[in-house]
């Protein structure tokens, strides 16, 4: 592999990886609601769950997804129940003032690695997504497994940056969300993000 093509794939993945999905959210949320260490616990759940994904697909669980509709729908089905299982306890979540060093958690850490661990790996498109992008930068002529592993240690890397940007952007912003009012606020935008996730997730398609 090139420079030039890890260059690209970096790049890439950057891309793909800078819009906020389901696991920013939550991520977003419970730093805002409990401080930094909260939201930390989430991003090892997102990297794991990515990592499971991208290597299942690489192996050629993608394909078989794509192939299978019962199996496709069976993940989507669970992981839009889920999403929208989350958008109701974050709604209806309890709010109250909250000084700005309060460090204890609403939810056990490991709690909150494995709901964000689950996200990951119950996102339908994940393995189809993984599957059509990654090889795309791989030379079919070089080892493919050494390959396959720069690439996934890359795009793992570069989602935990991600998630660390928006973790310490959202813990930065705690002062603005102290008051119950702009809390519960923070809570229903969430719920609303996961909501419409999970709608998306039960609407997706093999094809798409």
């Amino acid at each position: 592999m090139t420079y030039e093509t890890w260059l690209a794939f970096t790049v890439a993945s950057a891309i793909v990886v800078l819009i906020p999905g389901p696991n920013i959210v939550l991520t977003v949320n419970y730093a805002i609601r409990d401080g930094k260490r909260s939201g930390l616990a989430t991003i090892p759940g997102v990297v794991l769950g990515a990592f499971i994904a991208m290597s299942l697909s690489l192996l050629g669980a993608g394909a078989v997804l794509a192939t299978s509709a019962f199996l496709f729908t069976l993940l989507k089905l669970a992981g839009a129940v889920y999403l929208m299982w989350l958008a109701y306890t974050l709604w209806t979540a309890p709010v109250e003032t909250m000084p700005l060093d309060r460090v204890s958690v609403a939810k056990p850490l490991a709690a909150l690695f494995w709901q964000s661990f689950l996200i990951s790996v119950l996102n339908p498109k994940g393995p189809a997504f993984y599957a059509a992008f990654v090889p795309q930068f791989v030379n079919p002529a070089a080892p493919i497994f050494q390959q396959f592993a720069i690439l996934i240690v890359t795009f793992l890397a570069v989602a935990t940056l991600n998630s660390l940007f928006w973790l310490f952007f959202a813990n930065g912003m705690r002062a603005q969300f102290q008051k119950p009012g702009a809390m519960r606020f923070l809570n229903r935008i969430g719920a609303g993000c996961l909501f419409v996730a999970g709608v998306f997730t039960a609407r997706a398609t093999r094809s798409a």
